[in-house]
């Protein structure tokens, strides 16, 4: 279960990698704006671009966790075999990173696409679960 919960870890540090673009990158205009520590939700709620989606994309990482989270305990709680329960964590995770991409390079339809795998993902957990324990 090692590779489920080094997923567990890498899905609760993705979104302070999103908030990274938001925070330290270039405006869309290419003028580096220095980040303001005193009230970064009052600049975060001003930003456009791919800044503005990156913070969007920080936002569902962190909406995305618990279920994550929830999937992976109840399914090794319940005996689900570590190979079904590492598969699915490895493709949620590899879900988010590409939502979180999708986000940042604007690609709408895409972004949905991965979103909705990384809920089946989820789902898959939870439903594996059910199955053992019947």
């Amino acid at each position: 279960m090692h590779i489920a919960y080094s997923c567990l870890l890498i899905a609760i540090l993705l979104p302070y990698i999103w908030i990274y673009f938001a925070k330290f990158g270039r405006s869309d205009d290419g003028i580096a704006k220095r980040y303001n520590n005193y009230a970064p939700r009052a600049q975060q709620a001003k930003l456009e671009g791919y800044r503005a989606r990156a913070v969007w994309a920080h936002n569902n990482a962190f909406e995305a966790l618990p279920g994550f989270i929830a999937a992976v305990l109840v399914a090794i709680q319940a005996g689900v075999p570590a190979p079904l329960v590492n598969g699915a964590a490895i493709v949620f995770i590899m879900a988010r990173v590409l939502h979180g991409v999708c986000y940042l390079a604007n690609l709408a339809w895409q972004r949905s696409v991965v979103w909705a795998i990384g809920l089946l993902a989820l789902v898959y957990l939870f439903v594996q679960a059910l199955l053992h324990l019947a």
